[in-house]
């Protein structure tokens, strides 16, 4: 790992991240201001007197947690078995799954509509938890089963000799070691799930089940687009996010960091 030793190269160096932070940093800044146009934060009290506001995070947070769920626990086991465990045809099945990285969320939309109408499921939360699980898992299987190549075989090893199950090994060994890069597929899910659209538009019909990211149409029709209100919301949408990550930061850099560097 490189280490900055120097003064002047440390402050170089915190100069260079502050720039790059700025194009980041300037469209949250405009939002917020933009939220506070007009009546300021009585535009935050206007968006929570809707009565939706609860409704639509109730919806938001169980679909996140059914993606979660479902994320964590497929693509913590299917890393494992990739990385550590001797298959017939792992490297086939897993460069199989890494093929569905390429396929763009629109172009499910047909075959999932018309599945779902056949399984009764439309407009139901498992409509939309089932195939953003599915879009997630390659990418998450990818980074544990990168993380988990590098925990060394001889921990399993000696966990055999103890007499410990495949199974056992896995919980008490490679779980606990890949709690940060179990963050990283935490909070990258749930940024994910939460900020999901296209899916929760279409496959939710109910204004009862409609999402966060659904709350600033609230405010924008045919006759009324009241744009302060609408930052006002978006604002609101990303709070849970921002909690989530100051959570779960340290253990999610760790992850990131060392599943880019294996």
């Amino acid at each position: 790992m490189l280490r900055v030793r120097s003064r002047k190269n440390k402050i170089l160096l915190q100069c260079l991240l502050i720039l790059m932070t700025i194009p980041y940093l300037l469209p949250l800044l405009q939002m917020f201001l933009g939220s506070l146009g007009g009546r300021g934060l009585y535009n935050y009290a206007a968006v929570w007197n809707t009565g939706v506001v609860p409704t639509y995070f109730r919806n938001s947070i169980i679909i996140s947690a059914g993606v979660i769920l479902i994320v964590y626990v497929l693509s913590m086991t299917a890393g494992f078995g990739f990385a550590k465990l001797n298959i017939l045809g792992k490297e086939t099945f897993f460069w199989l799954i890494l093929v569905a990285l390429t396929l763009p969320e629109v172009i499910l939309l047909t075959p999932l509509f018309v599945t779902f109408q056949k399984l009764h499921l439309f407009s139901t939360f498992f409509s939309v938890i089932f195939p953003l699980a599915a879009l997630q898992l390659p990418f998450t299987i990818l980074l544990i089963r990168n993380y988990d190549q590098g925990i060394p075989n001889e921990l399993m090893e000696a966990a055999r000799i103890d007499g410990a199950t495949t199974a056992q090994a896995f919980r008490h060994v490679i779980l606990p070691l890949t709690r940060p890069i179990g963050s990283a597929v935490t909070m990258l899910t749930l940024i994910n799930s939460w900020n999901s659209y296209l899916l929760p538009l279409l496959f939710l019909q109910k204004p009862s089940m409609q999402t966060v990211t659904l709350l600033p149409q609230y405010f924008q029709g045919e006759f009324t687009n009241d744009q302060t209100k609408i930052l006002a919301a978006a604002v609101l949408t990303a709070i849970p996010e921002i909690i989530a990550y100051l959570c779960m930061q340290k253990n999610f850099e760790r992850g990131m960091s060392a599943g880019a560097l294996k």
